[in-house]
């Protein structure tokens, strides 16, 4: 089969055209274009190797097809009964502008088109003004968060938006909310392409979301980020990356930049100390604990008895009942009334260390103070006592403290527990 060069097409229309009986034709020039010839070729049918010309050899744009745009009709009755729920939950101070596109997204179908052509179209007819969208941004974190965060993100592309980095900072820190790290960090991209500046608020969200996803590398990158930046740290950036390193076990890092923070007389939330203590003394760390502990009343956050507890509790975990209990007393002296929890923990301290003549001792001074030993504590000396097999003798000798005081109650509803749960 042989070749030819040629540059006829067969094309259905042409400013110039040839017209034969069977087709239009015309002639159009191609370059290094080849045609294999047929066995038989006639005008009424060519096989060829090659289509029509495309855009880069016509010099012409190609056509491009539009994307159907949105077909806004108004919302009658013949909706779902949940749609007809949402839309009259509507508050009826919305303006028109935001009630018309409100009942569009909440009957929107894949039918009608998509969020974003609807958005388009309701600026487009409505031109919505930037407290118009805040308007349903309000009411879809209401209604549908994932589909606030939609609405948010395409509310960036439109003008009448007028996104600042508050707007930014604010769908960062909600995308945390959700633990989306990588929406957020498409949404901080967005917004350095865009020129926007990154400030302490913007930065401080991050640190916090990679403090929730566990991600301690790239919270402290971003803590470096916010430092270079020149402002002033807060309470919540240190708090944020406080936070960071207590969810990374590392509460020794934590402490130095409480104390980092103390020398410029800015003081964390009683979240952070709290959150800190409590890493102390999960891990029976009663030094760091009592050094928390120290700092929280400096900076002027009365103890409370859970913070109390956990003092306690750090005491008892690592050996040592006797601070446990002063602690516990210094609680009571302060005014505090002490819950079953804590009078719990520091029998579990005693407990540990086999001291039963100071854990009687301990339940007279309750009793004597009108504390009720509880459920908690309660379980504690029936476990206690039934495992070294004393509940007799432990009655007999509550007894025997209680002599010379006439209106002294023997505590015996531990005891009652004790021989009331099976061996």
């Amino acid at each position: 089969m042989g070749t030819y060069a040629c540059n006829m097409l067969i094309y259905p229309k042409s400013t110039y055209p040839l017209i034969n009986n069977i087709r239009k034709t015309f002639y159009f020039p191609l370059r290094n274009c080849t045609f294999q010839t047929p066995r038989e070729f006639s005008f009424s049918k060519v096989h060829c190797q090659l289509g029509a010309p495309n855009a880069e050899d016509t010099g012409k744009p190609e056509n491009k097809v539009e994307k159907p745009r949105y077909k806004w009709v108004e919302i009658g009755t013949n909706i779902t009964e949940a749609q007809k729920k949402a839309i009259a939950q509507l508050p009826p101070t919305m303006t028109k502008r935001c009630m018309a596109v409100m009942k569009q997204i909440i009957c929107l179908s894949p039918q009608k088109g998509s969020l974003s052509d609807l958005l388009a179209a309701w600026v487009r007819s409505m031109k919505p003004d930037r407290a118009d969208w805040l308007a349903v941004l309000k009411e879809l974190k209401k209604m549908d968060y994932q589909l606030y965060l939609q609405v948010a993100e395409l509310a960036f592309l439109e003008e009448s938006f007028e996104a600042n980095v508050r707007d930014y900072t604010k769908i960062i820190h909600d995308y945390g909310k959700q633990n989306q790290l990588q929406d957020a960090e498409k949404i901080l991209l967005d917004m350095k392409s865009k020129g926007v500046v990154c400030d302490q608020v913007t930065l401080t969200a991050m640190i916090h979301m990679y403090s929730k996803a566990g991600n301690l590398k790239l919270a402290e990158e971003t803590f470096e980020e916010l430092k270079l930046i020149g402002e002033t740290l807060d309470k919540r950036s240190y708090g944020s990356m406080i936070m960071a390193y207590i969810r990374a076990g590392m509460p020794k890092q934590g402490e130095t930049l409480l104390r980092e923070m103390d020398a410029q007389e800015i003081y964390a939330g009683r979240e952070v100390y709290k959150a800190l203590l409590r890493a102390y003394s999960m891990t029976g760390d009663s030094e760091g604990a009592q050094r928390v502990f120290d700092a929280i009343q400096c900076a002027g956050i009365p103890p409370d008895v859970k913070l109390c507890g956990l003092l306690i509790n750090a005491y008892g975990m690592a050996g040592q009942s006797q601070k446990a209990g002063i602690a516990f007393e210094n609680m009571r002296r302060a005014g505090l009334e002490p819950s079953d929890k804590c009078v719990a923990l520091v029998l579990a301290a005693y407990e540990k260390e086999n001291k039963l003549n100071k854990a009687l001792e301990f339940l007279v001074n309750l009793e004597k103070g009108g504390i009720i030993v509880g459920k908690e504590a309660s379980e504690i000396l029936a476990r206690w006592f039934r495992r070294i097999g004393v509940v007799e003798e432990v009655e007999l000798v509550l007894r025997e403290y209680a002599v010379g005081e006439a209106n002294f109650k023997v505590p015996s509803s531990p005891l009652a527990f004790a021989h009331s749960e099976p061996n």
